[in-house]
C-alpha cells in the first residue's frame, strides 16, 4: 500500500500491545512511509520472508515497531512526548539502539516531512 500523502513505499508493523494507546486511530497496524517518514493506519500484514522498506534501518520485531510508532510522533515532540518517551523506552527494552536508528534514518531519508537531525538532538535531552 502506497503512502497516502506522497505515494512512497510503506514499512509494515504490527503495534505492540503494550503501545496500542497510541496507535493511530486505533489501529493494531501501522505503515511507516520510506520516503515522508509519516505513519498511517493500515491494514497490511508482512507475510513471512518478504522485504520491506527500512528494513536495513528499522528492525523487526516489537523493537522496530516501537520505534517506527515513535517516528510518526517526532512532528510534534511538545504534543506527544508521552507516546514518543513510551516508544522509544519500549524500543530499547527489546534492544534496540533508538539513537543509532535516528542516524540511521538521517542518511537514508532525505525527503522526511520533518528535520531528522534536529529531532534527534532534541529528543536527546528528555530520553
Amino acid at each position: 500500500m502506497p503512502c497516502p500523502d506522497c505515494g512512497g513505499d510503506q514499512a509494515v508493523f504490527p503495534i505492540p500491545e503494550a503501545l496500542e494507546e497510541f496507535a493511530p486511530e486505533g489501529s493494531l497496524t501501522i505503515g511507516l512511509c520510506a520516503d515522508c517518514l509519516r505513519v498511517h493506519p493500515s491494514n497490511e500484514r508482512l507475510t513471512k520472508g518478504e522485504t520491506r522498506p527500512l528494513a536495513d534501518v528499522i528492525p523487526d520485531g516489537d523493537g522496530g515497531a516501537a520505534v517506527a510508532l515513535m517516528v510518526g510522533f517526532l512532528d510534534s515532540l511538545a504534543l506527544n512526548r508521552e507516546a514518543i518517551v513510551e516508544s522509544a523506552e519500549y524500543a530499547e527494552r527489546a534492544g534496540v539502539d533508538v539513537h543509532l536508528v535516528l542516524d540511521r534514518l538521517e542518511q537514508s531519508v532525505p525527503d522526511s516531512h520533518f528535520d531528522v537531525s534536529r529531532r534527534h538532538s532534541q529528543l536527546e535531552t528528555f530520553l
